[in-house]
């Protein structure tokens, strides 16, 4: 039995010499007190006025080079927008450049500058005036790079960025059943702070470290560590103060550290102890209540703070047990979980604030509580959603297929690790860190680098679970480093029964009852356009994926899944269908058409109806194959999914028998329909309230 009930903090490695500041006592606090944190840091937008030209050229970093015939575009932006969602596994990877002219305001001049970057695939190297900041390498986290003294307030300053998405064997992911789309696809800002402020260069993570040490009803200890640095030419005193207020404003917790003396380009972690009196739980989907922790950094010769930075702060435990499955708080919770890529239609990744929360929409309504954010780390949008509605997130590294053997790879993979902890480490939502997926050779150098992976998240940040999805042996060493583990089983459409899915987990419980066993993927390929009565296992590589088999499947799966509690969870693949350029199956080439709703998010597929009807308590009937308006076959079945009392149906105005009903939330009728037009209307009733759906089908006769 693993989980979070007793938690620790390793401080990070210094990379320099550093004080660690003694706490003072825990301060109560006045239940009126309220508090609104200082607004010290500034922050600028850089997301307009970018040049643009898809390849590679020389000396395009300097501050006069002449870009006027290159394309305008706005960050976020991708050039694989078109070419990476067509087919034919012939997508650009290669180099794109891009420029922008920016004048900071005259005010930054005493501030330090960051240029911080939120997502470029995959490699990018920054210029300021043709001075080489820096390279990161990976496309998924955020990355910063220090700007000051270069960049120069009240004057015109050139930023020149080179990305590639070439392939690269140095760095994650090698390969993998998606699109990489190159360039700057998410957002780019100025960060502006005074010279004494909270770490900037801390693997891009806040500076501030949320650590959940106890928490149960009567009260909360959290451990507050504050990755602090002086930027200033001289030694100052400083004092670190911590404030958690409610959700009203209302402050709960306080606590300082002793005035301490830093010397010049130096940092120094700050660590302190706050009790939080019976506290208000972050419950998940049920009362996703999130407190605000905020770190002020203070100049304590002048009494003036310097920095802020506010987090957010959800109060819980969890753990999984191999019989009963996952406990958050005390309370079991059936994670109804959900596999979701970044990307949608005509967009590829550069997708907006818009896009995220009408995803997460989507998610609401079907009742989902559990995200896999596959195969790799997601915007900060995704996982602040998944704290405000309450998700439970599997968080993950995008080391998929295979691995190089190599040191500049281990390091590579080992510092997107280090991004995804550190950038991400007070979410609430997040509680399984992922370390890997698919790896398709079991040899000692891969579980080499799976072992130092699972080590890693161990010591960075022993309070989650590390995790990792396999799709070889049940018990082989590629599923044996992590705390948990999921199994990615597509029964009934790569191999086997869709009714092979219960038995497979029966026997790996039986044989390993200590195990915590998930199912990280598990689905069929499914297109809108097409349709078939009574569907046989299409050829998954096939271009015939009618939408009916996919129902069929996870009306099998589901029905296993819920009657073995000991599944700590399960994810469907997929939420959304998604681009993979070099796949020619279904109705449209570069498509993985396994997504529960369409690429452009404007189709809800049958089956997203019935683990709506199962997931959530909503009152509803949807008719299925409603899409399938041209009939050739007079004898027919309507079923439709619901969560109603009783349902009734009516076609051309006559009603029909009783519904049957094969299993929970099913309910059917065999038909014969007549030729011409035929008006199809299901009723559903609950509660003394009346719902209803409806479709015309045509059957043509010869």
């Amino acid at each position: 039995m693993r989980g979070t009930e007793v938690l620790s903090f390793r401080r990070f490695g210094r990379l320099c010499a550093a004080a660690l500041l003694a706490v003072s006592g825990f301060a109560a606090v006045p239940a009126a007190a309220s508090y609104a944190a200082p607004a010290v840091r500034e922050q600028a937008d850089l997301g307009g006025g970018w040049r643009f030209v898809r390849a590679d050229v020389p000396n395009a970093q300097a501050k006069d080079f002449d870009d006027t015939a290159w394309s305008v575009v706005t960050v976020p932006h991708t050039w694989n927008a078109a070419d990476g969602q067509d087919g034919g596994g012939d997508y650009y990877r290669g180099t794109g450049w891009y420029r922008r002219h920016y004048t900071p305001p005259p005010e930054f001049v005493d501030k330090r500058l960051w240029l911080q970057f939120d997502g470029v695939n995959t490699t990018a190297d920054v210029w300021v005036n043709g001075v080489h900041l820096g390279q990161h390498r990976g496309g998924y986290a955020t990355f910063r790079f220090d700007a000051t003294g270069t960049l120069v307030p009240g004057r015109d300053n050139v930023i020149a960025v080179k990305v590639s998405n070439a392939p690269d064997p140095a760095i994650a992911p090698l390969s993998a059943d998606y699109t990489f789309f190159g360039g700057i696809y998410r957002n780019v800002s100025l960060q502006a702070t005074d010279p004494l402020s909270v770490r900037m260069l801390d693997y891009g993570g806040p500076g501030v470290y949320l650590r959940q040490r106890s928490v149960d009803a009567a009260s909360a200890t959290v451990d507050v560590t504050t990755r602090t640095w002086n930027n200033s030419g001289r030694t100052r005193r400083v004092q670190v103060r911590a404030v958690i207020a409610d959700a009203t404003g209302h402050v709960v917790a306080r606590n300082a550290t002793a005035v301490a003396e830093v010397a010049a380009a130096t940092g120094f972690d700050a660590r302190q102890s706050v009790v939080i009196p019976e506290p208000h739980r972050w419950q998940g989907t049920a009362d996703p209540y999130r407190y605000r922790a905020t770190v002020e950094v203070l100049d304590a010769d002048g009494g003036r703070v310097t920095d802020a930075v506010t987090q957010q702060l959800g109060l819980r435990s969890y753990r999984v047990d191999p019989v009963s499955g996952f406990f958050l708080n005390g309370q079991h919770v059936a994670l109804h979980g959900v596999n979701a890529h970044q990307d949608r239609l005509d967009k590829g990744w550069a997708v907006g604030a818009g896009d995220h929360v009408r995803d997460f929409d989507l998610m609401d309504e079907m009742g989902v509580n559990a995200l896999r954010t596959a195969h790799y780390q997601q915007a900060q949008q995704v996982y602040d959603l998944a704290d405000q509605r309450g998700y439970l997130v599997w968080a993950e590294v995008p080391m998929v297929d295979k691995i190089t053997d190599s040191d500049a790879f281990r390091a590579n993979i080992r510092q997107q690790l280090y991004e995804l902890i550190r950038q991400n480490y007070n979410h609430p939502s997040i509680v399984f860190w992922g370390i890997g997926n698919e790896q398709r050779t079991n040899d000692t150098a891969t579980n080499a680098i799976l072992d130092s992976l699972a080590g890693l998240v161990r010591s960075e940040d022993p309070g989650r679970l590390s995790t990792y999805a396999t799709n070889q042996g049940d018990t082989d060493a590629l599923a044996n480093h992590t705390d948990v583990i999921g199994y990615n089983r597509y029964y009934g459409w790569y191999s086997g029964s869709a009714t092979g899915l219960g038995p497979w987990a029966d026997r790996l419980h039986a044989a390993d009852p200590g195990r915590e066993i998930g199912i990280s993927e598990y689905g069929a390929g499914a297109s809108v356009h097409q349709h078939e009565e009574n569907p046989q296992r299409p050829a998954p590589a096939g271009p015939w994926h009618p939408e009916e088999y996919q129902s069929l499947l996870h009306e099998a799966s589901w029905q296993q899944i819920a009657a073995r509690r000991y599944l700590w969870g399960t994810f469907v693949w997929n939420m959304f269908d998604f681009a993979v350029d070099s796949r020619a199956e279904g109705d449209t080439p570069g498509r993985n058409d396994k997504g529960l709703v369409t690429y452009d998010r404007a189709t809800r597929k049958d089956a997203f109806y019935w683990y709506r009807a199962n997931w959530t308590a909503e009152p509803f009937v949807h008719l299925t194959s409603a899409r399938w308006t041209q009939r050739t076959a007079a004898t027919t079945t309507v079923k439709v999914y619901g969560t109603v009392d009783s349902a009734s149906l009516t076609v051309n105005g006559v009603p029909v028998g009783p519904a049957k009903t094969p299993a929970a939330h099913i309910y059917t009728w065999p038909v014969t329909l007549s030729p011409g037009a035929n008006h199809v209307v299901v009723t559903g009733v609950r509660a003394g309230k009346s719902y209803s759906d409806s479709a015309t089908w045509v059957l043509k006769t010869p």
